[in-house]
């Protein structure tokens, strides 16, 4: 039996959910269904893979298989590029992941999702005039799970240090030119950004202009960001002078993050802004590590983590899908795309 994992599903806070899933490619055998077939041709390596949406992320994955690292040390250099790169993750968002441990051939989940500060409830929102917790800034923040669940996958199933994985994302942060996706983005939102003062700072380098956002391949610096990624490398060196093992000083460089001065630093700037998170909220949120849910779907093992994407909507949905025909409607069809 093949298994298909869903390889390093991230996600932003506020802006929506975003899960990549490993399918086996459906070709069609009409003539018509041939020239609708995605193009994006099926992959194939001999050694390793890196495959992420934004090319440079995909590079610093394979940086980390030349260094000799494992799918998990790719997968967190990945993660980190991609959140200094903005437009569909950040540093403080979310992550998850679901991991194949060969020697235990299992699958592994790290549920690495925030949570709501100990001070959003509702009656705090009602007494601001909210309904609902708002979809955008400081208040609509959770606890950012994207470092907390990069540290512990890389402590736990990694082989390579945090330094060796970081690297890519700090020289990113020193200074990288922006995609056009990203950089229009930001000028899209400008609207939004102009509201908080951090971000219209960082996001819109020509204030006043008619484009105050990046220019394409403008060269992107985030020197807070650089400052503090250093600070967890730092953490990572100084714990392993003092003689602590790997993953002791991989953890040294979490304990920083969310209980030292890069956490006291974050709460100051977010209640700045007017958010609710505290110390206490970042030092008693944990990672998780799950057992995930599966489903077969026509005879591949199709696995997920337990509360993320609608908990078990997703496979419920491939159970039911198992019934149709897709081969025979033709790819993204109009009788296909109603039934998917």
């Amino acid at each position: 039996m093949r298994k298909f994992i869903a390889s390093f599903p991230s996600v932003i806070r506020s802006i929506r959910p975003i899960a990549f899933l490993a399918f086996p490619t459906m070709v069609a055998t009409s003539p018509l269904a041939a020239q609708q077939r995605t193009a994006k041709p099926p992959l194939h390596a001999k050694h390793w893979l890196a495959i992420t949406g934004k090319p440079l992320s995909a590079t610093t994955g394979a940086m980390m298989f030349q260094k000799g690292g494992n799918a998990v040390d790719a997968a967190c250099a990945m993660l980190a590029a991609g959140a200094t790169m903005w437009d569909v993750l950040s540093w403080g968002g979310e992550t998850q992941a679901l991991i194949y441990h060969p020697k235990l051939k299992k699958v592994i989940g790290i549920n690495a999702l925030g949570v709501a500060p100990s001070g959003a409830s509702a009656a705090f929102y009602k007494s601001k005039g909210n309904r609902y917790p708002p979809e955008y800034g400081p208040l609509a923040a959770v606890t950012p799970g994207t470092p907390g669940g990069l540290m512990v996958m890389l402590a736990e199933y990694g082989t390579l240090s945090l330094a060796q994985v970081l690297a890519p994302a700090i020289e990113m942060a020193d200074g990288y030119p922006i995609e056009a996706q990203t950089a229009n983005t930001m000028e899209r939102d400008k609207k939004w950004i102009k509201q908080w003062k951090h971000s219209r700072e960082l996001f819109l380098t020509h204030p006043g202009a008619e484009r105050e956002a990046p220019e394409a391949g403008e060269i992107f610096v985030q020197k807070d960001l650089a400052v503090t990624l250093r600070k967890l490398v730092a953490a990572e060196r100084d714990a392993l002078r003092q003689g602590k093992t790997r993953k002791q000083a991989i953890n040294a460089a979490y304990d920083r993050f969310y209980k030292g001065d890069i956490a006291r630093e974050l709460v100051r700037g977010t209640r700045e802004e007017g958010g609710l998170i505290t110390m206490q909220d970042l030092a008693a949120w944990k990672v998780r590590i799950e057992e995930p849910v599966n489903t077969i779907y026509k005879g591949i093992t199709v696995y997920k983590l337990p509360l993320w994407q609608q908990r078990p909507a997703m496979l419920q949905a491939l159970n039911i899908l198992e019934n149709a025909d897709l081969k025979a409607m033709g790819y993204n069809s109009p009788k296909y795309m109603h039934a998917v």
